[in-house]
């Protein structure tokens, strides 16, 4: 048991909470973070949509200039809220008395008053954040304008859209839990596994078998976690026979982002594609859970696109409103035939088998309660460094991070490297984004 591990009431309060004003909230508010996908917004005056992000409620759209605003859900006048409003000549009008408000959160018409005066349209403001379009994502900056960071330079963001995708899908529990899973290597070899009775039964009948046999083989990783300039770089090592070790290496970047290393095509990773994670809080009990990918080297197709970004490919099938339709409501599908003869879960579906786990803790997890061990070391570290940099803000050291966008333009690995081999320096070449100037547009 990592008795240096447990976190105490306060520590769990304070890593959990994300509203306005507590610490971890104003930290995780020092970054750009996805919003919302740009085609949520596709054309100029479409209709507004609705978002909620750190227990914000706000409203989204385009303007008649193609101008992207992010403005408070609620009109200045009587509350009233703007989604249901008209987005119309450059600015988004209240269907109750017609206020109307441009991207920036300005009054700029009130024609339910005879005569408005200047200090009246001032008072009219409302709160608005900045939004920046890029890689299919609409990202928000919601700190202090003083303190506005650089844009993450994530390689995939930055590719032409045939070689991208990004998506998302509501999960109803807390961040901070939903990251912690993310960077778990250890889990793999049990949730999205299969036992070793179902391995030799599918094998037997012709049946596809999980592309990475040394998750199956190995399961019980040894870990090493190294801290990095963009977070924690993570590596779970295996055995891969009596003369080399399979290592699976995870990047975790402040303060949501995670790279999942390549499960199959592990041997040529340096060339094949690549998928990863963002937990962002949509309040203290809910999360939006991003997924992007990408292949630098060649076009995706049409197949892998919907398989990667769409609707009903592996981080779906959701709703209208991004919920999965395998949820806590129904169990997640959960099937006790397919249990016993296929899967480690009878759960269908990688985020599925994550989502159930992790919301089956609760909304927000009581990590009082926890036994945690060796296989937990990244989780550990996640959470210790979170917390300290929430309390270094706290006390007036801002997030060194936010200021380096060129630090995030990295990769996850995986490789069989022989015994003797250090694992940090021999993958470092599979670990590198593309230069910033190649992989633009």
């Amino acid at each position: 048991m990592r008795e240096d591990a447990l976190l105490s009431k306060a520590n769990n309060e304070l890593l959990t909470r994300v509203g306005s004003g507590t610490p971890m909230g104003e930290l995780l508010r020092r970054f750009w973070v996805p919003g919302f996908l740009e085609d949520e917004v596709s054309e100029p005056d479409s209709p507004p949509i609705k978002l909620r992000l750190f227990g914000e409620d706000l409203v989204a759209f385009k303007d008649t200039d193609g101008r992207i605003g992010v403005i408070d859900n609620h009109c200045a006048h009587r509350q009233a809220s703007l989604y249901f409003g008209r987005n119309e000549e450059c600015g988004l009008r209240c269907v109750y008395h017609g206020w109307k408000f441009d991207v920036e959160g300005n009054c700029i018409d009130m024609p339910s008053e005879p005569n408005p005066s200047k200090t009246l349209m001032a008072k009219a403001k409302l709160k608005s954040y900045p939004a920046v379009a890029r890689g299919g994502v609409v990202w928000l900056y919601m700190g202090p304008p003083e303190k506005e960071p650089q844009l993450p330079e994530f390689e995939w963001s930055r590719l032409p859209a045939v070689h991208r995708t990004a998506t998302k899908r509501l999960q109803e529990c807390n961040w901070a839990q939903a990251v912690e899973g993310g960077i778990d290597s250890s889990h793999i070899s049990f949730l999205h596994g299969s036992t070793d009775k179902q391995l030799e039964n599918r094998k037997k009948s012709g049946s596809n078998v999980p592309g990475n046999k040394f998750h199956a083989l190995d399961r019980h990783p040894v870990f090493d976690v190294k801290e990095a300039d963009h977070g924690l770089l993570i590596s779970a090592r295996r055995n891969a026979g009596d003369a080399q070790y399979y290592w699976r290496i995870t990047q975790f970047l402040v303060p949501f982002y995670q790279m999942i290393p390549p499960v199959g095509n592990f041997e040529n990773s340096g060339k094949s594609g690549y998928s990863g994670h963002a937990w962002v809080p949509i309040d203290d009990e809910n999360t939006w859970t991003w997924t992007f990918h990408a292949n630098p080297h060649q076009e995706l197709t049409d197949e892998q696109r919907e398989f990667h970004g769409g609707r009903t490919g592996m981080w779906g099938p959701t709703d209208e409103n991004y919920r999965p339709v395998q949820n806590r409501d129904n169990n997640y599908r959960l099937d006790r035939e397919a249990q016993r003869n296929d899967n480690f879960t009878g759960i269908q579906g990688i985020p599925n088998q994550d989502a159930a786990v992790q919301e089956s803790m609760g909304p927000i997890v009581d990590r009082t309660k926890e036994l945690l061990g060796h296989s937990d070391s990244a989780v550990i570290k996640f959470r210790q460094m979170m917390i300290g940099m929430a309390k270094d803000l706290n006390a007036g050291k801002e997030p060194i991070a936010a200021r380096h966008g060129d630090w995030y333009n990295v990769r996850s690995a995986s490789v069989v490297l022989d015994r003797e081999l250090e694992w940090q320096e021999s993958a470092a070449w599979l670990l590198r984004g593309d230069p910033l100037q190649k992989a633009a547009e």
